[in-house]
């Protein structure tokens, strides 16, 4: 099984990132595509505008969020697929915007593929 991590796209790219994917569909504030330094933005398996917006990253909305979010992914299941195949057997890293580490649409994503 391929590694897979999280992490806040405006942290540095490291040697080990592997394939670094974006997985927010609104592009991160202040940060060019340069730095970003990004294999692939994929919008099609970040959370929908309307879940995105009514979550606001409210820590207290946080369950229900995820039940949502893996709602909206089970209808992506080729996307998600196509995503593990592009990765291969290098490390795949998810890159969010959002300044909370722990209650983001990347930790259940890494928790979804990782299940594929």
């Amino acid at each position: 099984m391929r590694r897979i991590a999280i992490k806040r796209v405006y942290e540095p790219a490291a040697k080990d990132d592997g394939l670094r994917v974006l997985v927010d569909r609104l592009w991160p504030r202040g940060l060019s595509k340069e730095e970003a330094d990004i294999d692939l933005w994929a919008k099609d398996v970040a959370p929908s505008s309307e879940l995105r917006k009514w979550f606001g990253h409210d820590p207290a909305k946080w369950k229900e969020f995820q039940a949502k979010y893996r709602r909206e992914l089970d209808s992506q299941k080729t996307a998600l697929q196509d995503l593990v195949e592009q990765a291969g057997e290098q490390p795949l890293t998810l890159l969010y915007g959002a300044r909370d580490t722990e209650h983001n649409q990347a930790v259940v994503l890494k928790d979804v593929l990782g299940s594929l």
